[in-house]
């Protein structure tokens, strides 16, 4: 009689390590919560014209980190990462298009280029 004692065949097998150690995803929460006052930052400090793009920047790294790190896409298939990088960068786009649509389709009369005044 043949016994298994391989324990992928018994069911008690663990997950694979894919991702971190804890003090990897302290790290990583750490670093995460650095950006995120750096973002609080930007509402009390004046950052002129670049309050912005930094808080767009700000918004891309910790979507990359948390999507790496906490979802596991950096251990799994890159075809995971792109659908969600492609996710990321028609949300700025879509953002980008309306965000123009308050400063350059406006009427210089104050009227707004729907309405007629």
């Amino acid at each position: 009689m043949n016994v298994i004692t391989d324990s992928h065949a018994e069911g008690t097998d663990e997950h694979e390590d894919h991702g971190l150690s804890d003090v990897g995803y302290i790290k990583i929460a750490l670093l995460l919560a650095v950006l995120t006052a750096i973002e609080v930052l930007t509402y009390f400090v004046d950052f002129g014209v670049l309050e912005v793009p930094s808080l767009l920047i700000l918004m891309v790294v910790k979507f990359q980190i948390v999507i790496s790190y906490f979802m596991h896409l950096k251990f799994d298939n890159k075809i995971f990462s792109y659908l969600f990088i492609t996710g990321l960068v028609l949300a700025v786009v879509v953002f980008a298009a309306m965000a123009t649509s308050l400063v350059f389709w406006t009427d210089p009369a104050g009227c707004d280029a729907g309405r007629f005044c």
